[in-house]
């Protein structure tokens, strides 16, 4: 759309990127983003403060494709630290407050292209934090998948390894395995029993 000027107004929208761990999630983020960079547009890239695995400021993908980052504690912070930005990417977004909703939708009505990642389960298979709304009110969702290490199939979600009811715990392969529905089911009944 051009305005007056004859200039091109910037069409904001949200795009999320979600799946299990190792679905190249981050990678997909990080690609988004340095293509926004090459095409000489203003970028910003968020992660939670909390998220401190590979580094206290970057973001870093499994596979250690790294770009820069500013930690946040709270969503809030968002739109002061954007202003003036073409394109705001947000990581490991399950973390982050649900306000995250409402500052996305901001952002994109005021014209800034928005692209978040995260993961749409926890470890039981239940929708976390607010990538469930935030793909709702997407322009575009892309569901990344892993491969389920038990059989090959696509995989469902992350697996805990260890014996840990908390809801966020920061982990990697030593922590979490990617499994599909099947496999991820058979997983489940195992430990019931060997609780018993």
């Amino acid at each position: 759309m051009d305005n007056l000027n004859g200039e091109r107004r910037r069409q904001g929208r949200i795009e999320v990127i979600c799946g299990s761990m190792f679905s190249g999630k981050t990678e997909e983020l990080i690609r988004r983003m340095k293509r926004a960079k090459f095409a000489r547009q203003k970028v910003e890239i968020f992660k939670p403060s909390i998220d401190t695995r590979y580094s206290d400021e970057d973001v870093v993908s499994h596979d250690q494709n790294t770009i820069h980052s500013t930690p946040i504690d709270s969503s809030g912070s968002i739109p002061l630290l954007a202003a003036g930005i073409d394109v705001v990417g947000i990581d490991e977004a399950q973390f982050l407050d649900d306000g995250l909703v409402d500052v996305c939708n901001q952002l994109a009505n005021n014209g800034v292209r928005v692209i978040i990642a995260g993961l749409d389960m926890d470890y039981k298979g239940v929708p976390f934090g607010p990538i469930p709304a935030l793909c709702a009110i997407a322009d575009e969702v892309t569901k990344v998948h892993a491969i389920c290490v038990k059989c090959g199939a696509l995989a469902y979600v992350s697996h805990r390894l260890v014996a840990d009811d908390r809801r966020v715990m920061l982990g990697e392969q030593q922590e979490y395995e990617p499994l599909c529905r099947a496999c991820y089911q058979r997983a489940i009944q195992e430990e019931r029993k060997d609780r018993k």
